[in-house]
């Protein structure tokens, strides 16, 4: 009988195999090996992937979890779930066959990780673009054959992105790469921007003129398939009558505390009050430089309190979100866990349009209302993703540490957690209107647990969820409908909700274990300490009995 393959062997294996098919990952892990490759999504591709990914399966049941101990139980369990996601997404969900903006957020991420994270010279990483551009024919050729018949609303996003990709390849391309003095390089770069330019010209027509008209395919998963899904990438194996259950007992809740934080800050109406708030909103032009502000102050309550460890980092820019990425509100874009040189940090904030009319750019900077954007500086920064990346770069798992493997309810719930976990803290003491914002973002982030399930498992239209996002989220016209057409292609939103409440019980669990009164932060460092896992996982790391449920 043969001895059993060393988990560490297969996991780098693993790791390995998946950095060379999906080298953007690769990019953004901090690792540099493939940077000079697109993703390849030809059918015969795509057929290889499945079956190398169902090769790694067997090979991984083939090694017992017996008498391993207990941090490599977790992440067998982790990778296994995470093989199993990837054959879903190719065979089930197949976003590969139905969905045009998957190719153009790949190219847009690909490309725009090269031009922000400053891990090698100019030249050199105007090198590897030169690489990725002359692949995007082969990119779009593969979008061209496998998307044929899509939801409408799937085209409407991917022209979006598309279009943002262009100008992006035209217009921010040699603006990032300016300081190159290689006349060759430069040369080749020009000609084969162009390319690529045409060729996205080309593929924004054809989706515009011959497959927008008869796109009648279906934006919904189904029951089966989201739940499969969040039990896979999330771990969360609750069904989704129960997830909705708990998301309208916490909006009514979150609701609540919305109106009595509101009559504290005077009386009256308290969607009037809100309207008021919202009205505190930087000036057009001037968002960077109010959310500068607001990340030295949040960095120096952190170095002076005790909620948690500030490691060293990457400097941070705070900089206008690039074309092809304006779909999103804000992000952060932070160098890899696994990267060894000092890069640079990207805060990105989506200001008004210049080209807007006067009434569009205030109803866009109201949801950057200054209480708001306190919150989402939190959340993308101080001490939200950019802080927990920091932590990750001290894991030691190859698993618990990659973005790879990363479930979207761990990163996105400890960032929507720490909008809360701020405040109670003692950040802002006093200023309700401060709260009142955190409150707004929290009925967003809940609003999207509901109107994701809804879209996907109950036959909900995309009015209705923009309906759901205004009566309940209190927005505006604009976000609601840019919240609701995002559940169209990201099913599983609800991760920011759901991944808080699982990280609040998990501490609430932890404490109750404690001998003493345990501080904040000693439970900040145990959970930061543990990297990147499913909640169940968590649970098994951090509790001496895990056997409890994930959400209450």
């Amino acid at each position: 009988m043969h001895a059993a393959e060393p988990l560490s062997h297969f996991v780098d294996d693993y790791v390995a195999y998946l950095y060379e098919t999906c080298p953007t990952n690769a990019t953004l892990d901090g690792v540099h090996l493939h940077d000079d490759l697109l993703e390849d999504y030809r059918r015969g591709a795509i057929d290889r992937h499945l079956s190398a990914l169902a090769g790694f399966s067997r090979r991984l049941d083939a090694i017992p979890t017996e008498g391993l101990p207990l941090h490599e139980q977790v992440d067998h369990t982790s990778v296994g779930a995470n093989i199993r996601s990837r054959m879903l997404e190719l065979e089930g969900t197949r976003t590969w066959e139905r969905n045009p903006h998957l190719y153009g957020e790949i190219l847009a991420s690909s490309l725009a990780a090269q031009a922000i994270f400053t891990y090698a010279s100019e030249e050199e990483r105007a090198r590897r673009v030169l690489s990725k551009l002359r692949q995007v024919p082969r990119l779009i050729q593969a979008a061209r054959d496998n998307v044929k018949e899509p939801p409408a609303i799937f085209v409407k996003v991917g022209l979006d992105t598309w279009r943002g990709v262009k100008t992006f390849i035209d217009a921010d391309l040699p603006r990032a790469f300016s300081g190159v003095d290689d006349l060759h390089l430069l040369a080749d770069l020009a000609d084969a921007s162009t390319e690529a330019v045409q060729a996205v010209g080309a593929y924004i027509d054809y989706l515009d003129n011959d497959l927008r008209p008869r796109a009648k395919g279906t934006f919904r998963l189904g029951t089966d398939t989201f739940e499969q899904k969040l039990r896979l990438e999330e771990g969360l194996n609750v069904p989704v009558e129960r997830l909705l259950a708990i998301a309208m007992r916490e909006i009514q809740a979150t609701q609540d505390e919305f109106r009595e934080v509101a009559g504290r800050i005077g009386p009256g109406d308290p969607m009037e009050i809100w309207k008021a708030t919202r009205a505190r909103h930087p000036a057009p032009g001037t968002l960077i430089d109010t959310a500068r502000g607001q990340l030295d102050e949040l960095r120096t309550f952190l170095s002076r309190s005790n909620v948690m460890d500030v490691p060293d980092g990457d400097d941070i820019a705070v900089a206008a979100t690039p074309e092809f990425f304006r779909w999103s509100f804000a992000s952060m874009w932070t160098p890899g866990p696994f990267e060894t040189r000092v890069s640079r940090a990207m805060y990105y904030l989506t200001d008004a349009d210049a080209s807007w009319p006067d009434e569009r750019k205030l109803e866009h900077l109201r949801d950057f209302n200054v209480p708001t954007l306190w919150t989402i500086s939190m959340h993308e920064v101080y001490p939200g993703h950019y802080l927990h990346y920091q932590h990750l770069r001290r894991v030691t798992s190859k698993v618990r540490r990659s973005t790879l493997f990363m479930p979207s309810s761990y990163i996105e719930g400890w960032a929507h957690y720490c909008e809360q976990m701020m405040l109670e803290a003692g950040f802002g003491r006093g200023d309700h209107a401060m709260k009142l914002g955190q409150l707004g973002e929290a009925l967003i982030r809940l609003a999207r647990f509901v109107v994701g399930i809804r879209l996907h498992t109950d036959d909900w239209s995309v009015e209705q969820g923009v309906r759901f996002f205004k009566e309940e989220a209190f927005l505006e016209d604009a976000a609601a409908r840019r919240e609701a057409e995002r559940g169209t292609f990201d099913p599983t939103y609800l991760v920011y909700s759901a991944g808080k409440l699982m990280l609040l019980k998990l501490r609430r669990d932890w404490q109750e274990e404690q001998s003493g009164k345990p501080s904040l932060r000693a439970f900040h460092d145990a959970f930061l300490a543990q990297g990147a896992a499913p909640f169940p996982a968590l649970r098994r790391l951090m509790l001496a009995s895990a056997d409890g449920d994930v959400l209450e």
